[in-house]
């Protein structure tokens, strides 16, 4: 294999890179693209506007996507028709962004991988493949731990007046005061997940305070009981963490982790790193 296009995409953001041997990586970076959110008509228009693409400047001969949504059979062949017209590269592999994960932190090594970003997920993995994945309730009615979580936490101790006046007028700063606009953003733009997920700005700038410590702690540790200590290996194998979320609040990740005897792996933010090193190994 000459040259492998790889794509790791969450709803909010997506990392690309072009690897071809005794070359430096090509990377690039779009917005996020979610099949469950997303029309092919809107994922096609982002593409051709943030990702044009030139066969003969970045010719590849296979191309591996790795996304949010994505673990769904039906999902996998909405994707693949979409990045294959696109691309013009006929060997295309679409999987979940768990899988994307697994490879990059664990390698060919046993692990519980979690990822947590704008949403969450969790799965054992035996080194080779995912042998069992926690379900996913989407943004609705699930994602503990992950940003749109913890964005809904936010929004709620905003409108209901829990904050202090120090983190109402930090979050009117940053968002507004308009409470019907903020519900209508909510319910009827595009993306509600990302949009509630941009509220965890307030809790990174304002590191310290209890009542932020205090919803970073309480969301996270949703996402152990929820998800993490539901897998019997989670107690024998270390724990790796990938996405924003993991990597911004890593400590807290760390204390919990010492509060259930747990052992902690690494923490990335992105799991491009890792794949660009897995896939080499390929080449």
């Amino acid at each position: 294999m000459a040259s492998y296009l790889i794509a790791d995409s969450g709803s909010t953001k997506t990392d690309w890179c072009l690897l071809k041997k005794g070359k430096k990586p090509v990377r690039f970076s779009t917005q996020g693209i979610n099949p469950y959110l997303q029309s092919k008509q809107e994922i096609e228009s982002m593409l051709k506007n943030e990702l044009p693409w030139d066969n003969e400047k970045y010719e590849a001969d296979k191309m591996s996507y790795f996304g949010a949504g994505a673990a769904n059979p039906e999902k996998q062949a909405f994707l693949e028709e979409i990045l294959v017209r696109h691309f013009g590269i006929k060997k295309t592999e679409v999987a979940g962004d768990m899988v994307a994960a697994a490879r990059a932190l664990c390698g060919e090594e046993k692990g519980i991988v979690c990822i947590l970003g704008t949403g969450s997920a969790s799965c054992y993995y035996n080194g080779k493949k995912i042998k069992e994945q926690r379900p996913s309730l989407g943004y609705i009615a699930g994602d503990e731990g992950g940003g749109n979580y913890m964005g809904k936490r936010i929004l709620q101790y905003y409108a209901y007046g829990t904050f202090d006046s120090e983190l109402t007028i930090g979050f009117e700063m940053r968002f507004g005061n308009d409470i019907k606009q903020i519900i209508n953003t909510l319910y009827h733009q595009p993306n509600p997940n990302r949009y509630l997920a941009s509220f965890v700005t307030l809790l990174k700038e304002n590191r310290g305070h209890y009542m932020v410590e205090n919803i970073i702690e309480d969301c996270l540790n949703d996402f152990f009981h929820t998800s993490i200590l539901k897998h019997r290996n989670s107690w024998n194998l270390p724990l790796y963490f990938s996405g924003s979320v993991a990597y911004e609040f890593r400590d807290v990740l760390q204390n919990l982790c010492g509060q259930y005897e747990l052992e902690i792996g690494e923490v990335i933010k992105s799991p491009m790193d890792g794949l660009i090193k897995y896939y080499k190994g390929l080449l």
